[in-house]
């Protein structure tokens, strides 16, 4: 599942996305669910029980449930806002529980200077209180709008690489944890 981590209008994740997605499905390791957290639009956190009990009310969590449930790996492709990630993100991870348990996770991740590592770093520990292991290799952009062009993601060398070593990375931790669910 490749889960693009803004809302914000006229937001570059959108085209850094579908970058990743085109290269995931040309891999050939992946059937790639997308979603796009602006399209999916959850409503802030509006269940009365807490999500490991699983006891969902809401259609919506019933819908987003049965698809993280039914994904072996995440990308998450991450903006940073203000030294942290997107709450678009933050709300999506924590409407579930053990849907996320166990699972292969890695970030392309984006921003200014610092290339959106300060939201990753601060995603960490929610990923892990999820039980979400982390692959070794990210993407990760600085200044990641200044490669978007006519609304298309224009990834250089570096940044082709550092994604075929983190979707190889993530197909076979997502293999290798699969038995353990």
């Amino acid at each position: 599942m490749i889960i693009v981590g803004s809302v914000r209008p006229g937001r570059v994740g959108l085209p850094i996305a579908q970058w990743v997605r085109e290269q995931a499905e040309q891999s050939g390791a992946f059937e790639v669910d997308f979603v796009d957290l602006a399209e999916l639009a959850l409503p802030f956190m509006d269940e009365p029980n807490h999500p490991r009990l699983r006891q969902y009310t809401q259609p919506h969590t019933f819908a987003w449930s049965a698809r993280v449930d039914a994904a072996d790996a995440f990308l998450f492709v991450t903006p940073e806002y203000n030294y942290s990630y997107s709450p678009a993100l933050k709300n999506a991870l924590d409407y579930l529980n053990q849907e996320w348990w166990q699972k292969a996770a890695g970030f392309v991740s984006y921003g200014g200077v610092s290339s959106g590592t300060r939201g990753v770093a601060a995603l960490l520990p929610v990923l892990a209180a999820l039980g979400l292991v982390r692959v070794s290799a990210n993407v990760e952009l600085p200044f990641g709008g200044l490669q978007v062009h006519d609304g298309v993601f224009q990834p250089g060398e570096k940044e082709s690489a550092i994604l075929t070593k983190e979707l190889s990375e993530l197909a076979a931790l997502a293999d290798g944890l699969r038995g353990l669910r």
